[in-house]
């Protein structure tokens, strides 16, 4: 039997408002599936109904905040995931549900599955900026991606007109469904480890789609793939609106599959371009050293002089002097005794004498001949146009190997050689311009022509399968 006086009467405000704190406390946010009945919209902007299953109900509400941010507006019979915190409406005692987001279920599971995998990934710094360069020139270039869809078609039209001569290579695979996932990762693999002809890196494509169409490359497996490759990846999956994990994980992502080979191909004109700029810049520095050493070579021959020209000074230096003694020895002549003045001046004229003929066998030494000099200075200048018509065969024949290479790459893509390796081309009628490309462009009954590497032929159309991406 309760003792009166130690219970604890609650009223039952106080009871509703405990039992409040109680559900929000316990259940801050959470996610409940459910079909929608007894949906309302009165002129609140508020949303009240009850998501219910085969064994129970729960009574909801979405306030206009709130509801203004869907994309759809509910309807009695839908089913929807909410997301939300249990809570109690005091006034009536009602246990409800404050709804914060609501999406329709199936492509809201796989929106949530992608939203945890995107918070894991990038707490482990799997969306980190890459240090891998994309090549402003591939070599060789790997898409990984089927073969029959449109995505391999607008690639490969866009490479054809920028830069033909760029070497790619298909790695099929499947883009959706069970395969998809484990395909696309072995193709990353391969283009890693493939060793005969090296790729620079890799293009991930395919067309656009659903969620779940698209979902093999917003999986676990393919998103560690990518960040795993030493190759550079480029990932364009899906239209300019469609963002996947593997779009967050690649070095570099791009809108569109046409958006991608423009990014990974450079344009042929502007090398075209920029060669002519080389080359005329190179025909400017060989112009300029000729004509720097030709001045080298006047102003050096204009400094050359005729031995004839020094002797004759000496010779007139040597006359004054003779002159300038003979003045001094009659002055000395006048003034001193005849005997003394003779052995001083035999003395003093003998070495003048010696000092003359060892001054002038020194002058004579350092005068070169100058047939000499001009030989020297021939020698030189052959020299200097070896130099100069080594360095000019040098940038030509570098010149001749870049367009010799390019020029190798355009004639391996050139049509004649497909038609060699067995394919054919096909246009309407008996028209050799109208290119067929695509079913598209015919009907049963039209009348085609095939031209192969040797010969064609004609056809008619009996039944046409249009491919699906």
């Amino acid at each position: 039997m309760v003792n009166p006086t130690n219970r604890e009467v609650l009223s039952v405000s106080a009871l509703n408002r405990s039992a409040k704190m109680l559900l929000e406390g316990k259940f801050p946010s959470i996610f409940v599936e459910g079909e929608i009945s007894n949906f309302s919209a009165p002129a609140s902007g508020h949303w009240y109904f009850t998501l219910k299953d085969a064994k129970s109900q729960l009574r909801c509400a979405m306030f206009k905040g709130r509801n203004q941010r869907l994309r759809f507006v509910p309807r009695n019979g839908m089913q929807v995931v909410v997301r939300g915190k249990i809570s109690l409406y005091e006034g009536r005692g009602d246990y409800q549900m404050i709804s914060e987001h609501m999406e329709e279920a199936g492509d809201g599971a796989l929106r949530r599955a992608y939203e945890l995998l995107k918070l894991k990934l990038e707490s482990e710094g799997l969306f980190e900026p890459s240090e891998k360069v994309i090549p402003e020139l591939p070599n060789h270039l790997a898409i990984v991606t089927s073969p029959t869809g449109a995505a391999i078609r607008d690639v490969l039209q866009v490479l054809s007109r920028r830069f033909p001569a760029l070497k790619t290579t298909v790695l099929p695979v499947a883009v959706q469904g069970d395969e998809a996932t484990p395909q696309i990762v072995d193709a990353i693999e391969l283009a890693n480890r493939y060793n005969d002809d090296p790729f620079d890196a890799i293009l991930l494509t395919r067309g656009g789609g659903s969620l779940e169409d698209l979902w093999a490359f917003n999986t676990e497996p393919v998103a560690r793939a990518i960040y795993a490759s030493e190759l550079p990846i480029v990932s364009a999956v899906g239209h300019e609106i469609d963002v996947t994990i593997a779009d967050f994980v690649a070095d570099l992502r791009a809108p569109t599959p046409s958006a991608a080979a423009e990014l990974l191909s450079p344009d042929q004109q502007v090398w075209q371009q920029q060669l002519d700029l080389i080359e005329q810049q190179l025909s400017q520095l060989i112009t300029g050293q000729q004509r720097q050493l030709s001045q080298q070579l006047k102003h050096l021959t204009a400094r050359l002089r005729h031995p004839g020209e020094r002797l004759e000074q000496l010779h007139k230096r040597f006359d004054e002097l003779a002159v300038r003694l003979s003045r001094g020895m009659n002055q000395k002549l006048n003034k001193t005794d005849p005997k003394v003045l003779q052995h001083r001046l035999i003395q003093a004229t003998t070495r003048h004498l010696e000092n003359k003929d060892q001054r002038l066998f020194r002058a004579n030494s350092r005068i070169i001949s100058p047939t000499l000099q001009l030989e020297r200075k021939q020698g030189q200048l052959g020299r200097l146009e070896n130099r100069l018509q080594q360095l000019i065969s040098t940038k030509q024949q570098q010149s001749k190997g870049r367009f010799e290479s390019v020029g190798s790459k355009l004639e391996a893509l050139s049509p004649l050689k497909t038609l060699e390796r067995g394919f054919s081309i096909v246009t309407q009628g008996e028209s050799t311009t109208d290119v067929v490309t695509s079913s598209e462009q015919l009907s049963v009954g039209d009348k085609i022509s095939a031209r192969f590497s040797q010969g064609h032929a004609t056809a008619v159309i009996e039944s046409l399968e249009k491919d699906k991406d």
